[in-house]
């Protein structure tokens, strides 16, 4: 994950959170976040780049829709996250 930019680690996170959400779902919960909007652009080779990175999987919904859900190697990346982020923040 050390190789994520902060807005693909959101992405990763707002992906783990959620049930297979779409492109839109991700975008309209990323925008929430952020307090801003977020264009095509900037989300979709994001998302793209965490597909590659075998983060995500992504699979079609129908035609027009696609879904992404978070991976195996997604899930021990944040948590490997977590355990760092925990030296620093608990105790």
């Amino acid at each position: 994950m050390d190789d994520l930019t902060g807005f693909q680690r959101d992405l990763l996170y707002v992906i783990a959170g959620a049930e297979q959400p779409s492109g839109q779902d991700i975008k309209e919960e990323i925008e929430t976040y952020y307090s801003s909007d977020i264009n095509h652009g900037r989300l979709y080779p994001n998302l793209d780049t965490l597909v590659n990175k075998e983060l995500v999987e992504k699979g079609e919904l129908d035609r027009r829709t696609n879904y992404y859900a978070i991976s195996e190697t997604g899930h021990q990346e944040i948590q490997d996250r977590r355990d760092w982020e925990a030296q620093y923040l608990d105790g």
